[in-house]
């Protein structure tokens, strides 16, 4: 699916020093994953890693698509989900994530939204 795979530098997450690794599906894997009216124009992926553990503690997933109408209008919607991931512990002799954090941002553009519409969904714990 992610045809590519590079390592864009570091940043500091939640105090953490981290590699960053980012991922881009190729352009015939998006026209394969597209279907009727919906094309997919771009899919990035980036991976931060931490430089002390290398456990992967923020995956930021950006998709973006476009959408021809029957009448000829075009909308584009981009999705993004940012996911933090703590508390790892070993199972099985595997370091898996028992926690995290989500948010999930919709952005919707283009001819048919005369404005931008922009929708921020978060997790909330009970």
């Amino acid at each position: 699916m992610f045809a590519e795979a590079k390592c864009i530098g570091e940043k500091n997450v939640n105090g953490e020093d981290c590699f960053i690794l980012k991922l881009s599906t190729d352009p015939e894997t998006l026209k394969a994953r597209s279907e009727g009216p919906a094309e997919i124009i771009r899919h990035v992926l980036s991976g931060y890693f931490s430089q002390k553990t290398g456990l992967l503690v923020h995956i930021e997933d950006s998709h973006l698509t476009r959408i021809q109408s029957n009448g000829g209008d075009t909308v584009f919607w981009e999705t993004t989900y940012n996911s933090s991931l703590d508390d790892y512990r070993q199972v099985e002799g595997v370091m898996i994530a028992h926690s995290g954090h989500s948010v999930v941002t919709l952005f919707r553009f283009g001819e048919v939204a005369m404005s931008h519409t922009r929708t921020k969904m978060e997790e909330l714990d009970d």
